[in-house]
């Protein structure tokens, strides 16, 4: 079967953006009214790092409600909000170098407890983060988080509890017993975490409730994972834009997971719907698929409505925020098992793919078997600044795309969060030019026998 014929482009933004996306989107906003008012009822709020499902799933079954201070930043940045606190971390003492997450994080939190005596600040972006009555820190991916955590200790009085998760290599991970033994460690922290809840909590949990959130959670994953393997189609029907606004419902599992799930099955109906009609996630043309990494600059998403206009399409993102790739757990009756398998599998997803194309680093991986797989004329690479996490193997994955699938990369150094390091007037110069290499290269593939 070929592919659906081009419609033609719709007036209005240059980006094709999902009705099913701003529901979604409101999910998490709704998220921290529901904080607030679970703080000023009483009851048990929680600020928590990414932790790739580790410790939510354990949380939601316990009736804590969270927020994710790492996206609060986002937020914050993309509403122009964020230099303040960036500013307020800094006269406290913290390096500029240190992460923009970080920082925004911190200079809440002084504003917060300093100026406002413990009181929300009055302007914060949608209505802003709570007082934790607990801190859940981990300690997967990210050099700064013990210490970004530790040190809100200087003005919070509550608890923190840290999340641990192994990091194997790519050679260490096929020694035998390697991943079981990966998720025997995970399921002991979890069993851990779960007597710290309800020592703190004063309650047991509910294991049936657990049992729910774990399927619900899977279900979620599903469904996303779905939705972007619909993406593969040409044209794409959803450009990265939407997928960012979308995916921390998935990844963050926020809001009533019933209603999440829902909604993501809107979602995939609309993005099948788009397959069938032909519709791209742009309103114009698509001439060039692109990959995005690592995290993009939130403070400046205008600029891919500039991109969208020459017919950029950004067709898949960093795989550390895409949905685990769906598994059957219906042999595992332990929960805490199922947990620790989907993150295992997460994580360890990128070592098969590593060791399977001869790739040393397991971050680099995922993006030769995007790029294969999305068929991507290139790949934006953005090193951020602040984060060393999510850049020091950028320029190992430009080498690795060109060896290998003779896919050229754009390198733009920039920020997640400080607007001042990223310059989207000379980097849109930079992207002009860097077309014609997109052509160059798609002709040479062409000529060695691609597809694409």
């Amino acid at each position: 079967m070929g592919e659906p014929e081009l419609k033609p482009p719709k007036a209005g933004k240059a980006i094709n953006r999902l009705k099913s996306m701003y529901p979604l989107r409101n999910v998490v906003n709704e998220a921290y009214l529901t904080t607030l008012m679970a703080s000023q009822a009483g009851n048990p709020t929680a600020w928590s790092m990414l932790n790739w499902w580790e410790g939510d799933i354990l949380l939601k079954a316990m009736d804590v409600e969270v927020v994710y201070p790492e996206n609060y930043a986002t937020i914050a940045a993309s509403m122009g909000q964020a230099e303040g606190y960036l500013a307020l971390a800094e006269a406290e003492g913290f390096p500029a170098h240190l992460c923009g997450y970080a920082r925004t994080t911190l200079g809440y939190t002084k504003r917060m407890m300093v100026d406002e005596a413990g009181r929300v600040p009055p302007d914060a972006p949608l209505g802003g983060m709570a007082r934790p009555t607990l801190l859940v820190g981990a300690g997967t991916a990210c050099d700064a988080r013990y210490k970004w955590f530790q040190a809100l200790g200087r003005y919070f009085d509550c608890p923190q509890w840290v999340l641990e998760l192994p990091h194997l290599g790519v050679k260490e991970f096929q020694e035998d017993g390697a991943e079981e033994a990966a998720v025997r460690f995970v399921v002991a922290e979890l069993r851990a975490f779960v007597a710290f809840l309800e020592r703190l909590l004063g309650r047991k949990m509910d294991w049936a409730k657990l049992e729910s959130v774990v399927d619900l959670a899977l279900k979620i994953q599903r469904v996303f994972h779905e939705v972007n393997e619909l993406r593969k189609h040409r044209p794409c029907p959803m450009h990265s834009g939407d997928f960012w606004s979308a995916m921390p419902g998935c990844l963050f599992l926020t809001g009533h997971l019933p209603k999440v799930l829902e909604l993501y099955e809107d979602m995939h109906r609309e993005v099948a719907e788009r397959v069938a009609q032909g519709v791209a996630g742009i309103a114009v043309p698509e001439k060039y698929r692109l990959l995005f990494a690592e995290l993009p600059p939130w403070h400046s998403l205008k600029f891919f409505e500039n991109l969208a206009e020459r017919g950029w399409n950004f067709v898949v993102e960093s795989y550390a925020y895409h949905p685990v790739v769906p598994m059957d757990l219906s042999a595992v009756s332990d929960p805490l098992e199922r947990i620790a398998r989907i993150c295992m599998r997460f994580f360890h997803l990128r070592h098969r793919q590593a060791f399977s194309d001869g790739v040393s680093y397991a971050f680099v991986a995922p993006y030769l078997d995007s790029a294969r797989t999305y068929r991507c004329d290139g790949a934006f690479l953005h090193p951020l600044l602040t984060c060393r996490t999510a850049s020091a193997h950028l320029q190992a994955t430009q080498d690795v795309l060109m060896e290998k699938l003779r896919v050229p990369s754009l390198l733009a150094e920039g920020d997640i969060v400080d607007i001042r390091l990223f310059n989207p007037e000379r980097t849109l110069i930079q992207a002009e030019a860097f077309e014609a290499t997109m052509d160059h290269y798609r002709e040479e593939r062409r000529q060695a026998g691609s597809d694409w």
